[in-house]
């Protein structure tokens, strides 16, 4: 992969942030868009902005094209058996509540459980809590390694014949963990339960194969792998979705309507009430185009190299901890002795590097690491190691600056 080629399609990269060139490393929230993204969407704007399935002038049509290629590249990028199994929504959370709200709500009661983990991103785990709240289901958590790394026999142990549903990311955002969800769904299905992952993290990174995971539910976002905001889509095996409501009533989505009963369309349509993501899909089709092009392998090998040479260079500077195992994807969460997080970014902003500072949409997961906030670099296809060696710069910077402070 020729990074400096990558780089030139992703025009917001070519500026300064406060008089300097910027570096940015905040991938995981948010990735940039490639020049293929934006022309997708002005193109659909200028050119054919329309309504979907509804008409049958001719932007309506090229409209409805639009929006179901992108369906189909969506199917065939995570290797889905049907597009009746992919859901556009407009990203993780909206996926993850789907699924805690129609499927859980349905097939959860008194004694039933459902497993998570520790580092599960909020959007992973308040909507089990409230679904457990409403059905008297108990929510279960799979115990971390020292190192933030799930152990397959600790995941033998938690879940159980009462177990309904298990419910995992596949890549940390915090810890950077890669995490065996094949091997967890196999231990789900063996007790009856079905395997939900949050691939929001992973998705944008690595290959994925649903059925090969053999996962009933996937969801993900489009923001973080080079696509639009507000767009992104869940999987669920045919059969799931065949037999759960949906969670929103509107047009589009109906089949025949009374005056006192309703019928819904059939799949996917029928989770898809009101006026889609039309221009957010097409652009998550150009993404996905983009991806594939430069190559997922690539990506992954190229993020890798980074992290493992970020994690070198940020372990010469003294007094700086860095969270999660050394087998990770292009994540490196830290926190440097007695500097906050925020002052770490804010200091790191000053130089144009942008990385993330808080606790990351996962408390639960501070807590266990004994901390109120850690800073956090991410990485994608366009970083250089020039960018970790500007980083690994700002951070010996903002040290040399609060100890003069502090002296």
């Amino acid at each position: 992969m020729n990074v400096q080629e990558v780089r030139k399609q992703f025009p917001i990269l070519h500026q300064e942030v406060n008089g300097n060139p910027l570096v940015y490393l905040d991938s995981a929230a948010t990735s940039q868009k490639p020049i293929q993204v934006i022309e997708a969407l002005d193109d659909y704007y200028r050119r054919y902005n329309s309504n979907v399935h509804r008409g049958v002038h001719t932007l309506g049509t090229l409209a409805t094209d639009g929006y179901e290629g992108a369906r189909e590249k969506v199917r065939k990028f995570i290797n889905a058996n049907s597009t009746e199994e992919i859901i556009f929504t407009r990203g993780t959370t909206t996926a993850l509540n789907l699924v805690a709200s129609s499927y859980g709500r349905a097939n959860l009661g008194e004694g039933d459980e459902i497993v998570i983990t520790p580092m599960e991103h909020h959007s992973n785990i308040i909507p089990w809590q409230q679904v457990a709240k409403a059905t008297g289901a108990t929510l279960k958590y799979i115990p971390l390694q020292e190192d933030g790394s799930i152990d397959l026999a600790d995941v033998e142990k938690t879940v159980t014949p009462q177990t309904k549903i298990v419910s995992v990311m596949q890549v940390s955002n915090v810890l950077g963990a890669i995490n065996p969800i094949k091997e967890i769904a196999a231990i789900a299905h063996k007790h009856g339960a079905v395997m939900v992952v949050d691939g929001a993290q992973s998705t944008p990174h690595m290959k994925i194969d649903v059925q090969d995971l053999d996962c009933d539910f996937f969801a993900f976002s489009g923001h973080k792998m080079a696509g639009p905001t507000g767009i992104g889509a869940l999987y669920g095996k045919k059969k799931l979705l065949d037999n759960m409501e949906p969670i929103e009533f509107g047009g589009e989505m109906i089949d025949f309507v009374g005056l006192q009963e309703s019928t819904w369309k059939e799949l996917p349509w029928k989770f898809e009430g009101g006026t889609p993501i039309i221009a957010g899909a097409i652009g998550l089709g150009a993404a996905i185009d983009f991806l594939e092009e430069v190559g997922m392998d690539a990506i992954l090998a190229h993020e890798h190299e980074l992290a493992l040479y970020a994690m070198e260079r940020m372990s010469e500077i003294e007094g700086l901890t860095i969270y999660g195992p050394k087998k990770r994807a292009g994540v490196v969460t830290f926190n440097i002795d007695d500097v906050h997080p925020h002052d770490v970014a804010t200091v790191l902003d000053a130089e144009g590097i942008a990385v993330r500072a808080g606790h990351h949409c996962a408390q639960p997961l501070m807590k266990w690491l004994n901390v109120t906030a850690t800073a956090r670099a991410s990485f994608y296809l366009y970083n250089t190691k020039e960018d970790v060696d500007a980083l690994v710069n700002g951070l010996i910077k903002t040290k040399e600056y609060f100890g003069d402070v502090f002296r």
